[in-house]
């Protein structure tokens, strides 16, 4: 079975049964409506409504549309189509219409620029890009040279001369879609890794590995048919997409929430009934920040169903998840653990069981093995720190196009993580760092996850970074950027002063107070730090 599989089967048995929601809460005009009602407003008298939403039905036949669409164009079995497009209520049905044609889905990040787009749809050999009206800037930049042999469709209002219309190509088009017979060994899609250490590698992925994370994911969360799951981050990443396939799997509710502001939230799991919330960190941050200083009151919202937060995509600091239970008590919590490699979150997760080991990443994820490496693929001492590495159906088929790097980082079968981690004597794992953030002092390694966790703890602190500088002496010397709580003061020595708990020798030497970037998957962009606060010229000032 694949999830191509799964979708007609929720088609046939929850016919007329919500799928999905949309909500767009920056818009004033409250107009509610379903997919059949706004395909009958022509697109320039469209209204831009708060919701939407379509049924198991109507998804099916959305895909179906797109897909015969897609074959009338000459795309087919093996062939690659790109999606850039925000998170909307047409992103979905697109995935699914061009997986059901054969060819491998390619999601790109809403934030790459137009050369970088351009390098992911050469790198990637797409035939197709599928694109929103977000983004006509950027093709118009390079739509005279990406559109050579390769196809560009437009999804949106007042599609540009350089691309066809995807409404007009998927409405004149048949609303069922003969089965092409695909089977879990059949490549299905190409994901981009996050570019955090570098410029974005090709990660391709057989349908194996997308069932797997149905199957990992409605293990781990017990979804059913009754649940609704809050889905806010971008559906580009295998992380929020992959969480959703236990609401495809469970054939239930799943809210595109688009806004990420603590009232946008908790407003939406309050009306959409929501049973299960996935946070990034910051979003996290912001409310218990907004509920602190009374701006938002929890009395206000009706969350008596919500019964699962669950965060991923960062390392959790503990202090979060004590004052998010000291509001929320009844919530169970969980953390996964995964990367795109792995077709995203549950390789390793914590538990709802498990709170007591908030801190810890949690032990193997159903389906798969993990080790805690040396170098040479040797397991290290229960207790040392060593490289996480992975083993499961759902490992990617290879890095597309690069051999070298798929030798480096898939080794007799283990999927080399390259982030570092530990093993405690009841064998729960705890993510140190990134094998490249790895501060070296003195011929001493220093893990900046472990420190920002301990800063984290301090009451005026929103955000926290650590990232090595270079120092004549020592080589390397940590330094913590801090973004501070909204309206609250702070001053180098009340940090210093709260960090002699901590080891000497882990001491942050250097304190900047500054926002913490963080990209759309919540990870912090520590290379961009690096480069702003690596050079030799920093500003005097900017440091203390």
């Amino acid at each position: 079975m694949t999830i191509v599989d799964v979708l007609a089967r929720n088609a046939r048995e929850y016919t007329g049964d919500v799928a999905l929601v949309e909500l767009n809460p920056e818009q004033q005009e409250n107009r509610r409506l379903t997919w059949r009602d706004y395909d009958l407003v022509e697109p320039a008298h469209k209204p831009r409504c708060y919701r939407r939403e379509i049924t198991w039905g109507v998804f099916d036949e959305k895909a179906n549309r797109f897909a015969n669409a897609l074959i009338s164009l000459g795309i087919g079995k093996g062939d690659k189509v790109a999606i850039l497009m925000m998170n909307c209520l047409e992103w979905l049905p697109i995935y699914f219409g061009i997986l059901k044609t054969g060819a491998l889905a390619v999601p790109l990040n809403f934030r790459y620029s137009s050369d970088e787009i351009e390098y992911c749809l050469n790198l990637a050999e797409a035939d197709a890009l599928v694109f929103g009206p977000e983004f006509i800037g950027r093709m118009e930049e390079i739509a005279e040279k990406v559109s050579v042999g390769r196809l560009l469709i437009y999804c949106g209002a007042n599609c540009p001369t350089f691309a066809d219309d995807y409404n007009d190509l998927a409405q004149n088009c048949a609303s069922v879609f003969e089965d092409r017979g695909l089977t879990e060994d059949d490549d299905a899609a190409i994901y981009f890794s996050s570019g955090t250490t570098g410029f974005p590698k090709a990660i391709l992925h057989k349908h194996r590995s997308l069932m797997h994370a149905c199957i990992v994911e409605q293990n781990h969360h017990s979804q059913t048919k009754d649940d609704v799951f809050l889905c806010i981050p971008p559906l580009y990443h295998t992380g929020a997409k992959m969480h959703w396939f236990g609401s495809l799997l469970s054939g239930s509710k799943a809210v595109i929430l688009k806004g990420t502001k603590p009232k946008f939230i908790l407003d939406a799991a309050s009306e959409e009934k929501c049973t299960i919330v996935w946070l990034l960190v910051p979003w996290a941050q912001d409310i218990l920040a907004a509920l602190d200083s009374g701006e938002l009151k929890k009395e206000d919202f009706n969350l008596s169903q919500w019964r699962l937060m669950h965060i991923g995509a960062q390392p959790v600091p503990q202090s979060l998840i004590r004052r998010w239970k000291e509001y929320f008590p009844d919530h169970d919590y969980d953390t996964n653990y995964g990367l795109s490699e792995s077709a995203g979150p549950g390789a390793v997760h914590l538990g709802v069981e498990n709170i007591h080991k908030v801190g810890a990443i949690g032990v193997p994820g159903y389906g798969w093995e993990v080790k805690i490496a040396n170098p040479d693929g040797t397991e290290v001492a229960r207790g040392d720190v060593g490289e996480l590495c992975l083993r499961g159906p759902a490992v990617m088929t290879c890095y597309y196009r690069d051999e070298k790097a798929t030798a480096d980082t898939i080794k007799d079968g283990w999927l080399f993580t390259g982030d570092m981690a530990m093993q405690d004597e009841d064998g729960f794992i705890y993510l140190v760092d990134r094998k490249k953030d790895v501060i070296i002092t003195g011929g001493e390694n220093h893990y900046p996850v472990q420190i920002e966790d301990f800063l984290a703890a301090h009451p005026k602190i929103k955000d926290v970074a650590v990232i090595g500088l270079p120092e004549p002496r020592l080589g390397e010397i940590a330094a913590a950027i801090i973004e501070l709580l909204p309206g609250v003061e702070c001053t180098e020595d009340e940090i210093n002063e709260f960090c002699k708990s901590m080891p000497r020798y882990k001491r942050p030497r250097k304190i900047i107070f500054a926002p913490v970037p963080r990209n759309a998957t919540g990870k912090i962009e520590k290379p961009a730090l690096r480069k702003k606060y690596g050079a030799e010229g920093l500003i005097a000032g900017q440091m203390t």
